[in-house]
C-alpha cells in the first residue's frame, strides 16, 4: 500500500541539491504521494512551484506560520489568499499558535491564525494546523471557527491525551510524526494513539525536521527525509496493535479524503519539469 506524507518541508535549501533523489528514494521506499508545506508566503509560493514542477505526486499548503505571524500584513493576506485558491492548494496553513518559542507576540499569533482560518472559511479548504504549548487558546479559536470550516489536521501532534480527545471532538485529523519514535519527549503518544480512529489518523516526516530516534542504522547526516516515513508508519502500526498493511491503507485512505486527492493523481515521479 502507497503512503502519503502529509508533511514535507522539502522547499527547504538542505533539499535544494539532491530534491529529485529525495523523492525518488522515498518512492522507491513507498511513498507515493507529498504535501509540501507552505510556512511563510514566499514558501507557499515555493511550494506550489515545486508541485507543478512534480505533476502527480504532491500537493501543496499555503500559510504562515505562527512563528512568522508578524508577516500577516494586508499585502500577505491578499497574497496568501491567491496561491491558497489555486488547485495545487489543498489546505491552508501551516497556520495555529506557537507559545514554546513565542517568537510572535501572542496576540499577534492569534490575530494572524484567525485571518487565515477566514481564508480557509472562504474558500471552502481545510486547514493545516500547528499548536504547541498553546492548547487552551488553540483550542477556542478552533471552537468558535469549527462550524464554518471544511476540516483541519493538527499536524505533528506531540500533545496530551487529554488535548487529542478535545479535537477529536472537534472533528479533526492527527498528524502523527517521527515524534513519537523519540523516548525523550514522545513516549507518550504510545499510550494513547491507539484511540485515535483509523479514518482521523494521518502521517508525515516533517522533513527535514524530526528524524526518528529509533531508526537503525542511523543516518550520518540529522537531516529527515520523506522516505523514513515507512519506518513511523512501522511503530505507529505496532503501538496501535495492527498491522503495517492497516495502518498504510487507512492513513493513505484518510489524507485521500482530506486533501481531496483522486487516485489518479498518484503515479510514479518520471522525472522534474
Amino acid at each position: 500500500m502507497p503512503l502519503i506524507d502529509i508533511g514535507a518541508n522539502l522547499t527547504h535549501e538542505s533539499f535544494a541539491h539532491d530534491r529529485e533523489t529525495v523523492v525518488r528514494e522515498a518512492q522507491a521506499a513507498g511513498v507515493a504521494m507529498f504535501g509540501i508545506t507552505g510556512t511563510t508566503v514566499a514558501l507557499s509560493a515555493a511550494a506550489v512551484e515545486l508541485v507543478r514542477a512534480y505533476p502527480g505526486c504532491m500537493f501543496a499548503t499555503a500559510g504562515v506560520h505562527p512563528h512568522h505571524a508578524r508577516d500577516v500584513d494586508s499585502a500577505a493576506l491578499r497574497e496568501l489568499g491567491e496561491l491558497a485558491a489555486l488547485p495545487e492548494v489543498r489546505a491552508v496553513g501551516e497556520t495555529g499558535l506557537d507559545y514554546f518559542r513565542d517568537l510572535a507576540p501572542r496576540p499577534v499569533q492569534l490575530k494572524a491564525f484567525e485571518r487565515q482560518i477566514a481564508i480557509a472559511v472562504a474558500l471552502r479548504k481545510p486547514l493545516f494546523l500547528h499548536q504547541r504549548d498553546a492548547h487552551e487558546d488553540f483550542l477556542a479559536v478552533m471552537r468558535d471557527a469549527r462550524d464554518h470550516v471544511v476540516g483541519g489536521v493538527v499536524h505533528c501532534f506531540t500533545d496530551s491525551r487529554d488535548a487529542l480527545f478535545a479535537y477529536l471532538d472537534l472533528d479533526l485529523y492527527i498528524g502523527i510524526t517521527g515524534w513519537l519514535c523519540d523516548e525523550r519527549r514522545g513516549a507518550h503518544l504510545r499510550e494513547f494513539v491507539r484511540h485515535i480512529p483509523a479514518e482521523r489518523l494521518l502521517v508525515e516526516t516533517d522533513s527535514p525536521y524530526l528524524m526518528p530516534r529509533t531508526l537503525l542504522p542511523k543516518p550520518a547526516h540529522r537531516r529527515n527525509e520523506p522516505k523514513f516515513l515507512p519506518h513511523i508508519v512501522e511503530e505507529l502500526a505496532r503501538d496501535r496493535g495492527e498491522s503495517f498493511e492497516a495502518t498504510a491503507a487507512s492513513t493513505t485512505a484518510a489524507a485521500r479524503t482530506f486533501f481531496q486527492l483522486e487516485p489518479t493523481l498518484q503515479r510514479p515521479l518520471l522525472t522534474a519539469r
